[in-house]
């Protein structure tokens, strides 16, 4: 593979980064407490078991179309659904949203040996980054939280492109952005179908990393829907950063 690679391309949470199991619980305690700050009469439990269920629609329908969904729309439909009239530009929302998120980016690790496996891959190919995430502004943050931002030459987020993985704009536009051929980018990422069979279709070179899955770890507390079948056969599969360098050929320095 390594002769034919010029640019490799990374999914981000369970890929390069880890959420602890605890942020979701604490999400949603900021998320309730946001809005009865803002003025909204809202009992926890019901509001929660509600935005659940209203989270689970709103991403069934980008499994038809791939367009993004938003948190604004999960947290208004959920109060419309106990009574409250409140639209999904309210700004009471998007406070309630940075709430949501901030548990998120402070519960955020990186993998273990990922700063050590960019700096081994920087100069010698272009890197880029294609995370489906709802709240694109809580991504970047992540990012920047954790040093990433100077590695990577293309950043592509779900939430500000309209589109999410595993559909094939998505692909394009990291393409386009690392300016190299399609058949000469790795993809590395976890999930089998957004992120291997996504980058297979597209026609990329598609990368399965179980870390997380062979440490038994629980998907990241972010992840609402993530498909956890096995990737195709034939496709190179690594759980450690060490396994990719092996693969491209590259010594970590």
């Amino acid at each position: 593979m390594n002769n034919q690679i010029k640019a490799v391309g990374f999914d981000l949470f369970n890929t390069l980064i880890t959420v602890e199991l605890s942020a979701r619980r604490e999400s949603l305690n900021r998320l309730t407490d946001a809005l009865r700050a803002s003025g909204l009469d809202v009992d926890r439990d019901p509001f929660v078991r509600a935005h659940g269920e209203a989270a689970l629609r709103h991403l069934e329908q980008t499994r038809v179309d791939g367009r993004e969904t938003h948190n604004r729309f999960w947290i208004s439909t959920a109060l419309n659904s106990l009574g409250h009239r409140v639209g999904p530009e309210d700004l009471r929302i998007g406070r309630a949203v940075e709430a949501y998120f901030s548990a998120y980016i402070e519960a955020s690790h990186l993998i273990p040996e990922t700063k050590e496996m960019l700096v081994a891959l920087t100069g010698g190919y272009r890197l880029g980054l294609l995370s489906n995430f709802t709240h694109a502004p809580a991504a970047v943050e992540v990012i920047h939280r954790h040093g990433l931002t100077p590695y990577f030459d293309a950043v592509v987020i779900s939430g500000e492109v309209g589109y999410r993985k595993p559909h094939p704009l998505v692909f394009q536009m990291l393409v386009d952005q690392l300016g190299v051929a399609k058949e000469e980018i790795a993809f590395v990422g976890d999930d089998a179908e957004a992120d291997v069979s996504g980058a297979d279709r597209a026609g990329l070179r598609p990368i399965w990393t179980t870390y997380v899955q062979e440490r038994l770890m629980p998907p990241d507390s972010a992840t609402v829907v993530r498909n956890t079948d096995e990737a195709k056969e034939g496709v190179p599969r690594i759980s450690t950063w060490k396994d990719l360098l092996t693969l491209l050929g590259v010594e970590q320095r």
